[in-house]
């Protein structure tokens, strides 16, 4: 009733007699390594006084249960060795075997689940069936837009030759050109016409000039490969 008592407020409750007794020979035996009152005392958290215990400890040599090592002012207590019930050779053996024999299983456990993880990060690297369905509805749209492209010449429209597109690049780069200088012009122009006006009047007096903007295709079309194209004529077939 005590010993629930303690426990309950959180209290060691402190072992005496045969029960200290008992308790220090059952750690020391457990732990099977060298220790000294103050250690036992301590991992035992109060539960037999540092004293009594080096008495229980000192009484425990002397019963033979303990064997008793001093070093300089130190003493060790460890349990006695001979008292250590030794495995017969054959249950060495048959435990040896039974350990190599789940080695071999692990070996075997650990094959399977290393290809295991190899098939899964594969799974993971396939498209899922969503992303599979964007995927075929972005070469459908590729494929019908080339199909496009191709009806002239399925329903026996002559090709452009070669002079034909040599002239529509000349032309292109004529008026292209042109169009960059009028453009160049006209932005020097206003910088001048403006410079003086506040944001807001200069933006009035664009709209009530009614002066446009390049709308979003032509940006489009000057950052778009046709106008960035360094030289020669990108209308030009290749030779297969």
């Amino acid at each position: 009733m005590s010993s629930t008592k303690a426990k309950q407020d959180g209290k060691v409750t402190v072992l005496k007699g045969q029960e200290a007794e008992d308790k220090v020979l059952e750690y020391v035996k457990k732990m099977n390594r060298p220790y000294g009152a103050v250690d036992v005392a301590a991992n035992l958290k109060g539960a037999v006084p540092k004293a009594t215990t080096q008495k229980i400890l000192v009484s425990l040599a002397e019963k033979g249960e303990l064997v008793q090592k001093v070093y300089g002012k130190t003493t060790f207590f460890v349990y006695n060795q001979a008292k250590i019930e030794c495995l017969p050779s054959e249950k060495i053996s048959d435990l040896k075997a039974e350990l190599s024999k789940v080695e071999e299983e692990n070996q075997a456990l650990t094959t399977v689940v290393k290809s295991y993880s190899t098939e899964l990060a594969k799974i993971k690297a396939t498209p899922t069936d969503v992303e599979l369905d964007t995927q075929i509805v972005d070469v459908k749209a590729a494929i019908s837009k080339i199909t496009d492209t191709l009806k002239p010449l399925r329903s026996g429209a002559p090709p452009i030759t070669a002079e034909e597109l040599d002239r529509i690049h000349a032309d292109w780069s004529k008026w292209r050109a042109e169009w960059v200088r009028r453009r160049k012009v006209f932005i020097t122009f206003w910088q001048l016409a403006t410079d003086a006006l506040p944001p807001q009047d200069a933006k009035d007096l664009h709209e009530d000039l009614g002066i446009e903007k390049d709308a979003q295709e032509h940006t489009a079309l000057e950052q778009s490969p046709l106008c960035q194209q360094p030289q020669g004529n990108p209308l030009k077939r290749k030779r297969l």
